[in-house]
Order: structure tokens, then C-alpha cells, then sequence
């Protein structure tokens, strides 16, 4: 199994303030990296049980599937997670420090399918590009995060 992660602190902001965003499914394209659009929904996310049907950009993913396994209000939550490539499970953590608020994704994850070369495949290329969106998927929450907050400050 690989492991993929990222984290970004975003400075002047609530705990409650970020976890608004990050569940606000109708905010999802602006910030998911790869995500298209939202096929459907079932149960109330972010509660557990709950899952939501997505379906990627022309050159990603095709549908993913999150499935809540976990959530706590001010910490975070952990979803199943599968599409066509891999199954696994990802986290969001949520911590206040001093007058920012970090956050970190993790991606425990399964490639499908079986290659003799596929742990070589996973090392040098799957993991580094999982990586590389989870980061791109945290940038982009911070610069919405950001311009939401110049928006208020403006009026």
C-alpha cells in the first residue's frame, strides 16, 4: 500500500471557517484537484455513512467514490476512497495553531490490478503524482480560502 500526502497552514483564519469550505460540496471544483463535477450524493455529508459520486476532468480519474468512515467535528474526517486505479482511504486533519489553522490530506492507497513492475511503478511515478495532487488540491483550498476572506474584507 502507498501512502500520499500533503499540508498547508493557512494564517488569520477559524477552525470553523475552514471546515465550512472543505465540506461545502458545491465549492468541491474550485478547490478538488481533478474534480468535475459531482454526479451524486447519498446520506448528509460530512456524516458517517454518507458517500458522494464524482466524476473527474477528461484526463483524471473517471468516478471516484468517497464513502465517510469517520468524522469529527474540529479534527476531521476519513473517507473510503475508490476509481478505476485504486481503493484506499484518505484523511483531512484540522488543527488550530496560534491564529492559523493547518491542514493535512492523507492517502493510504491500493494500486488495482496486478504488474509485476507495479511497486517499482507505485515508487517512483503513482506516488509522487498522488502526492503532487493532494498539494494541489491544499493550494488551491488556501487561495479560495484567501480570496473568500479578501471578499468580506472588501464588503
Amino acid at each position: 500500500m502507498g501512502v500520499a500526502s500533503a499540508k498547508t497552514t493557512i494564517a488569520d483564519l477559524s477552525l470553523s471557517e475552514a471546515e465550512a469550505l472543505w465540506y461545502d460540496r458545491e465549492r468541491w471544483p474550485f478547490f478538488i484537484d481533478g474534480l468535475r463535477s459531482v454526479v451524486s450524493v447519498s446520506g448528509e455529508p460530512p456524516l458517517v455513512g454518507s458517500s458522494v459520486l464524482w466524476q473527474s476532468t477528461p484526463a483524471g480519474r473517471g468516478e471516484v467514490r468517497e464513502t465517510v468512515i469517520d468524522y469529527r467535528p474540529g479534527v476531521g474526517q476519513e473517507l473510503e476512497v475508490e476509481d478505476r486505479a485504486i481503493s484506499g482511504r484518505q484523511r483531512v486533519a484540522f488543527a488550530a495553531e496560534a491564529g492559523q489553522v493547518s491542514v493535512q490530506l492523507e492517502l493510504d492507497y491500493r494500486l488495482k490490478g496486478s504488474s509485476p513492475l507495479r511497486a517499482i511503478t507505485d515508487w517512483l511515478f503513482i506516488r509522487r503524482a498522488q502526492s503532487e495532487s493532494l498539494q494541489r488540491t491544499l493550494t488551491a483550498f488556501r487561495l479560495e480560502l484567501e480570496a473568500e476572506r479578501d471578499e468580506a474584507a472588501a464588503g
